[in-house]
């Protein structure tokens, strides 16, 4: 970490120690805050402008170098250490810790002393804040209190489907799943922004009578927290766990995409359509099963045959073909013994090295598939190697989807498993950040020339954004309240740092494209998708085939869904070509500074205190506010119109003050769009 000179101490200097006669010690160690007693280290240390970092440790001092979301150097901060009377006191910038005798700890907003959190005892004796429970060999099951505040509103911990922007009173696990990514990190209304930097199993409760995170396995607390408006924390928490790579122009487009093409015939026929239409495509998805084994990530040429001859269509097209990459090796792969004798993939406490079952050409039934262990550098640099001897090299492909990234366990046993950065309950819930870190290394490091990456991620964790990692919302229903609870989910996402973000537009689990009902689903859900980070179609629309090697699904283009539909659809592909450079726009705020594309009310107006429940609008980017229609029928939309700017309709162009609500109408080809203070953005055609 760079310290400003000014607040260097000496190498291994002990200054100012005080001994409190009832508990603990308190020190200034290498420019940090430290409290010492009962066994337990404490340690409070400048981590960036306003921001600290809090390490406590049972038995010795705190440890470097375990897994987590921080950036091994913080950015350089000004601070002052403080101890007397029995206080210690930390202040960096805007926030100001203190720390009692007894090690209890209080942050506090510098300029007037209020405060925004703090720790809390369990009971009035034992224990504390900090709970060590041994589990053995070291790792401990932790626990961490703080207190409650009954006007708290609190945001982020990353996309789940519950439906509740505010997430105050709920019971969170933390642990990866299709469609619930577990991304630990916190946006308070008091004006702070918290990460547990810990990747460990566990949850985190936000209850009325207090605030507990739980690691049911590691070594230590670890946590970082900013104070400031949740603009300021993202900016400071991209900062500390790194900023997202500027997208690449062409992932600003709309991506076609349906479970699933199962050949090149197919897939080039779909592409082939679309230009014939004239209707604009930036790319186009090839599924999985298109490879010959699962884990041995090539083309299976009996269906794909001349996988350079459709790179180079599609190319000229205008189209980038993504390719599907699973994570999952097949006892069937040639690279399955080879990476077994190595110790490439997830090991297991008990058992065999098997962690799913799944199917798999060239047998009937389904097979016991392992994982690579993508937390072992060695690893990722032989899966890395495969997907370019058999993807890049040959045919010039860059860009992945990384699909069953949690890693999909079933069970799902994190007790059982072994990384190579530690057990699964230590370690589990980094393991689709270092995922994505595989194909980001390699695409930097191939010579290809292509510094722009992008993969789409089924799961993420914090720091992901900086492997240039994209999420969807995973494999979600195909109805209007699903619909509905996708907005909390991308706000979330958004507020944990991850600005790239989509969902499959239409829903995943169904739809019938002939059925009116749907068809009313797919046009709202269209819109929303049109306005969202990433616009990509995606689902398994009905009917369906059993899950297998020859399985595909019902059609999923935009002339899919009938004659009413299809115009209005293609319209939506227009507006997002005509707003590609607004988006792009925007997402070098998200490369530059961390501020998310998709942003709550708040971000942008946090002393409109009404703009704190908001979780059926959005602002995409700093001019445009978004209110998808989430009901079935709706012909009219009442949206909130934050106060402090004035908002103009984008279809009409009738002007509104902000600080109340309007009715607008929505037919159904119409997404009540607003533009911010006479921003010009080119929605009406």
């Amino acid at each position: 970490m760079n310290l400003p000179a000014e607040n260097q101490p000496p190498t291994g200097a002990v200054s100012l120690a005080q001994s409190s006669p009832t508990v603990g010690t308190l020190r200034e160690r290498d420019g940090a805050l430290e409290w010492s007693g009962r066994q337990e280290t404490l340690r409070i240390e400048p981590w960036g402008p306003d921001a600290v970092r809090v390490r406590a440790r049972l038995g010795g001092p705190v440890l470097d170098g375990l897994p987590g979301a921080l950036l091994a150097d913080a950015p350089p901060a000004s601070y002052t250490v403080k101890i007397e009377g029995g206080q210690g006191q930390l202040t960096v910038g805007a926030l100001t810790v203190e720390v009692d005798a007894e090690g209890l700890i209080r942050f506090l907003r510098t300029d007037d002393r209020v405060e925004i959190l703090a720790e809390e005892r369990a009971h009035f004796w034992w224990p504390g804040s900090r709970l060590y429970t041994a589990v053995g060999n070291g790792h401990h099951r932790l626990e961490q209190r703080f207190a409650a505040y009954d006007d708290e509103k609190l945001f982020g911990l990353g996309q789940h489907q519950h439906g509740q922007l505010d997430q105050k009173g709920l019971v969170l696990d933390l642990v990866q799943r299709n469609a619930e990514v577990s991304i630990p990190v916190l946006s308070s209304s008091r004006g702070y922004t918290l990460l547990w930097n810990n990747p460990a199993i566990g949850r985190v409760e936000l209850a009325r009578n207090g605030t507990r995170w739980v690691a049911d396995s590691a070594r230590q607390i670890d946590y970082w927290i900013t104070a400031g408006t949740p603009a300021d924390g993202q900016r400071r928490y991209s900062a500390v766990t790194g900023r997202t790579p500027m997208l690449p122009e062409w992932a600003a487009g709309f991506w076609q995409c349906k479970l699933r093409y199962r050949t090149q015939d197919e897939l080039l026929a779909v592409a082939r359509e679309y230009k014939r239409r004239g209707l604009p495509i930036s790319a186009i998805v090839c599924d999985f099963f298109h490879w010959t084994h699962l884990g041995e990530w090539k083309f299976d040429l009996a269906e794909w045959p001349d996988p350079g001859a459709m790179v180079s269509e599609l190319a000229e097209l205008g189209i980038k073909l993504v390719v599907s990459v699973w994570p999952s090796v097949s006892p069937l792969s040639e690279n399955h013994p080879v990476m077994e004798q190595r110790g490439y993939l997830i090991g297991t406490q008990y058992g065999p090295m098997a962690h799913a079952d799944w199917p798999d050409k060239g047998v009937a039934s389904t097979v016991q598939v392992a994982f690579y262990d993508a937390t072992n550098p060695e690893a990722r640099e032989f899966v890395w190697a495969k997907v370019k001897e058999n993807y890049l090299d040959p045919y010039g492909i860059t860009a992945f989807w990384l699909d069953a990234c949690e890693p999909e366990l079933k069970p799902g046993f994190q007790e059982n498993l072994r990384y190579w950065t530690g057990p699964g309950l230590e370690v589990g819930n980094s393991y689709p950040a270092e995922n994505s870190r595989t194909f980001y290394e390699g695409l930097l490091a191939s010579g290809s020339g292509d510094d722009e990456v992008i993969t789409l991620n089924r799961s993420a964790w914090a720091g992901s954004q900086r492997y240039g990692a994209a999420l969807w919302s995973g494999d979600i229903g195909t109805d209007f309240p699903t619909l509905r609870r996708q907005i909390a989910a991308g706000l979330n996402t958004a507020l944990s740092g991850i600005p790239w973000w989509n969902t499959d537009i239409g829903g995943f689990h169904g739809g019938d494209p002939d059925d009116p009902a749907y068809r009313e689903v797919i046009v709202r859900w269209f819109q929303f998708g049109a306005l969202s980070p990433l616009m990509r179609l995606h689902g398994f629309r009905d009917p369906g085939m059993p899950l297998g090697p020859d399985m595909t699904g019902g059609p999923n283009e935009v002339w899919s869904y009938g004659e009413e539909a299809a115009p209005i659809l293609a319209k939506y592909l227009r507006l997002r070509e005509r707003l590609r450079p607004y988006v792009l726009d925007v997402m070098r705020e998200a490369h530059e500074e961390g501020l998310p594309p998709m942003r709550p009310l708040f971000l942008e107006f946090p002393d409109d205190r009404a703009t704190w429940t908001v979780d059926d609008a959005y602002l995409f980017g700093r001019d445009l506010l978004v209110a998808p229609v989430l009901t079935a029928g709706a012909t009219a939309r009442t949206a909130y119109l934050p106060a402090g700017a004035t908002w103009t309709d984008a279809w009409t162009g009738e002007t509104y003050e902000g600080g109340a609500a309007v009715t607008v109408e929505a037919p159904l080809d119409r997404i009540p769009l607003f533009l911010r203070d006479g921003a010009r953005l080119p929605v009406a055609e």
